[in-house]
């Protein structure tokens, strides 16, 4: 007789008391009836390995995996999927019945979900995009872009050999531009995206000039502490369309909810409500 075991999902980090994933994926128990629990995981690179083959015999169906672990799963996985090969991290592990961890990266669904559910008529095809970074986050907005049609991407980043090494791995529609320079290029944009620390509490401010942002434009911040960066505040005052970066992790959870669950969870205003609190 195989004995009832309750479905066990976390995140994966070092540090992880800061993540908010637990808060969002509680909700989503509760609203749905699951039995089940997500919890927060603080694992060191040097633990790693032996964490995640032992998480599947303790009823763990899976865990999110956030820094510094995202780039280091995939030498642990045995499966992973084409999108996470191609962004080169995974934040999504769905450990399978036999024991084998398939890995995924979702980060770019939650970016381009998030942007669909507040902007319904954005069209990345209509106008060149302007990246602010070059790191993990980046790579999967950039990915996302180019599958949703993007015609040109200007790629800035504070050490432009970064955003050079992206130009020569995903293409001739990524164009860099120096980060003292990256301003210049805002009047023809039509997405903006920041995909860097700066803004977020205890880090640098986000000091690139923005006057030539026009009204219309789509900028969005993947920061989401605080919910309001001075790119947003600026971006609203210039009469662009201004998206927090918290949806982004909102959606980026739900295909491993519904792997993990079999539920696929909505993202509504009392999601939001739910990881604020």
């Amino acid at each position: 007789m195989t004995e009832h075991r309750i479905p066990l999902a976390g995140v994966i980090g070092n540090p992880v008391a800061h993540s908010r994933s637990p808060r969002l994926h509680r909700h989503w128990l509760r609203t749905y009836g699951i039995e089940g629990d997500y919890l927060p995981l603080h694992v060191t690179e040097d633990h790693l390995a032996q964490v995640l083959r032992a998480l599947p015999h303790m009823g763990f169906v899976g865990v999110n995996v956030t820094i510094p672990h995202k780039v280091a799963v995939l030498q642990i996985a045995d499966h992973i999927s084409d999108r996470a090969t191609l962004i080169g991290a995974a934040n999504t592990l769905i450990f399978r019945k036999d024991g084998k961890i398939h890995a995924d990266n979702t980060d770019g669904y939650g970016f381009i979900s998030n942007l669909r559910q507040h902007v319904p008529d954005w069209s990345p095809q209509s106008a060149p995009s302007v990246v602010f970074g070059a790191g993990g986050a980046a790579r999967a907005v950039i990915v996302s872009l180019i599958d949703a049609g993007a015609p040109l991407i200007h790629l800035a980043n504070r050490t432009r050999p970064k955003a050079e090494a992206l130009r020569d791995e995903f293409g001739a529609r990524i164009q860099v531009v120096d980060w003292v320079q990256a301003g210049n290029v805002l009047e023809a944009a039509g997405t903006v995206i920041n995909t860097t620390s700066l803004g977020m509490v205890g880090q640098s401010e986000f000091r690139v000039p923005l006057d030539g942002l026009r009204p219309g434009t789509v900028v969005t911040d993947l920061v989401y502490t605080p919910l309001r960066t001075r790119l947003l505040d600026e971006a609203e005052a210039a009469g662009c369309i201004t998206v927090d970066g918290l949806g982004m992790l909102l959606h980026q959870g739900v295909p491993g909810f519904e792997r993990w669950f079999g539920v696929r969870p909505e993202v509504n205003d009392a999601t939001r409500a739910a990881v604020l609190a």
